[in-house]
Order: C-alpha cells, then sequence, then structure tokens
C-alpha cells in the first residue's frame, strides 16, 4: 500500500467514531466478535454496549480498509486482529484525543 493510499484511508476514519475506535482499542490483543463486545462493554463500564450487526458491519469495513486482519483459530472462530495501518490509524487519532482532552481541561473552568 503505497503513502497516498494510506494517508487517504487516515484522514477518511480521523475523526473516529466511538465504536470504530473502541473496537480497535479492544484488538490490543487478538479477539473474536464476542470479545470485542464484552471488552469494550467492561473498558467503557458498560456505557458502551455494542450490537452484533454495529460491530460486524464495523468490522467488515475495516478489514476492507485492511485496518483489521481476519484469520481463523483452532475452533474455526473468527479472530479479528489489527494490521500495522490499523496501528497507525490509533497512533494518529490518540495524539488527536490527547490534544482535544488537554484543551478541555485548559478550558473547562470556563464552562462551569
Amino acid at each position: 500500500m503505497n503513502r497516498l493510499t494510506i494517508k487517504k484511508i487516515i484522514e477518511t476514519y480521523i475523526p473516529m467514531t466511538e465504536t470504530a475506535f473502541y473496537i480497535l482499542l479492544s484488538l490490543s490483543e487478538p479477539r473474536h466478535g464476542y470479545g470485542i463486545i464484552k471488552h469494550v462493554e467492561e473498558i467503557t463500564e458498560g456505557r458502551l454496549i455494542l450490537g452484533s450487526g454495529t460491530i460486524y458491519g464495523t468490522l467488515k469495513k475495516l478489514q476492507r480498509d485492511h485496518i483489521v486482519t481476519v484469520y481463523a483459530d483452532e475452533l474455526r472462530k473468527t479472530i479479528y486482529e489489527i494490521s500495522d495501518l490499523g496501528k497507525q490509524l490509533m497512533n494518529h487519532e490518540i495524539e488527536r484525543l490527547k490534544e482535544l482532552h488537554t484543551n478541555a481541561l485548559k478550558y473547562e473552568e470556563e464552562f462551569k
């Protein structure tokens, strides 16, 4: 994949939807779909509960854009893993969110 294509994909996804962000965040280790759903629910303390239609639709798009890869484990379960491109995307988004957080803290008193 050339640099222009990578840049275009990153620009397409940033800013990321909360769903895509948490799906990719949960792929800090390879997981199957249900594992992603449970992990997202756990790390958001139940605030975000992903339905199967939402997660599999998003995963299909992420796979199409080479952000995640898919393989079957020994039990023939479909396992999702973040790709190198997906890691680049997450690094960009995390930096964007850090800036947002810094500025939110800087100005939060103005809104109280």
